[in-house]
């Protein structure tokens, strides 16, 4: 599990992809090749392509409305070049999911101790996978699938753990998750929410304070200087921080569609979807984590 943001986007954007060359404009009348329709480029009207692909003086046996249904054909889209598109993103971040609840749904059917050891073999192993994604030049559909596995190890076992604790935290947790990304999508497709410099100066500020703090309550909690269960994420501090991490896990999805958006529009590579799918991931996976820790301060404070 990543400790904060996106980490697979380099300053946001893809990397290595590369803005697709422009389609040449033709003319009213003409191919994109400034011929006319139904002249291929090469060629000499009347001609044909013969079987060393050269054209040679025959008369074609088609029509000249069949030539001009087929020159008329639209421009190949991203799909058809190669090029990243936002069904391409969302069909490969719902497999993701998928092998997410799939493994979120293995700990269910364990006992309690082996489900909080898978919970911890989830968390090293895509810790470790997470990193591993995210310094790769190209992207990795089976390391990125197994990532969303062990990932998914982690949440259920953690999920099941806090639920046995704080009945129906879980689920509270899952409708949290699904309406801040709701929100979050709807507030940037309305252009309300923007990733601007300045909100990324703030959010950079505030990563570095929240990865501090979430250190040294790491070190308190392991060396026994603090016995609470979440260590000094409780109380008021604990709903105050909890709120903070939340509302940067939020930005950190603005800041993938914005990703996302700029990648399909400059025309990256098909494969940078895997990119954007495992970023999504991520960033779901640590608003999912945050808000389940809320709750559970919460209720623990009843």
């Amino acid at each position: 599990m990543a400790l904060g943001g996106n980490p697979i986007f380099n300053g946001k954007n893809f990397r290595g992809a590369t803005q697709a060359p422009p389609v040449p404009q033709a003319q009213y009348g003409q191919n994109a090749y400034g011929q006319q329709y139904g002249q291929a480029p090469g060629r000499a009207p009347g001609q044909v392509m013969d079987a060393q692909g050269g054209w040679m003086a025959q008369q074609q046996n088609m029509t000249h409305d069949q030539l001009q249904q087929m020159y008329n054909q639209p421009a190949a889209g991203p799909a058809e070049t190669g090029r990243m598109t936002f069904d391409d993103v969302i069909i490969k971040t719902a497999a993701c999911l998928g092998v997410l609840i799939a493994g979120a749904a293995v700990t269910l059917f364990v006992s309690m101790p082996l489900a909080s050891l898978l919970m911890i073999v989830g968390a090293l192993g895509g810790f470790v996978l997470a990193l591993v994604n995210t310094f790769k030049k190209q992207p990795s559909p089976a390391l990125i699938l197994a990532y969303a596995g062990l990932e998914g190890l982690f949440l259920g076992g953690l999920t099941r753990v806090l639920d046995t604790m704080y009945p129906g935290v879980g689920l509270q947790a899952v409708i949290g998750t699904l309406s801040v990304f709701a929100v979050t999508l709807l507030l940037f497709k309305s252009g309300k929410v923007r990733a601007t410099p300045k909100a990324m100066k703030f959010f950079l500020i505030a990563m570095v304070g929240y990865a501090l703090f979430s250190v040294v309550n790491l070190v308190m909690m392991m060396t026994g200087l603090t016995s609470e269960p979440f260590g000094l994420r409780s109380g008021i501090i604990g709903v105050a921080i909890g709120i903070l991490a939340i509302g940067l896990a939020a930005f950190s999805l603005v800041m993938d569609f914005t990703s996302i958006d700029e990648g399909v529009r400059n025309g990256a590579p098909e494969r940078f979807s895997w990119t954007a799918a495992f970023g999504l991931t991520v960033t779901l996976v640590w608003l999912y984590v945050e808000i389940i820790r809320l709750l559970a301060i919460l209720r623990g404070d009843e």
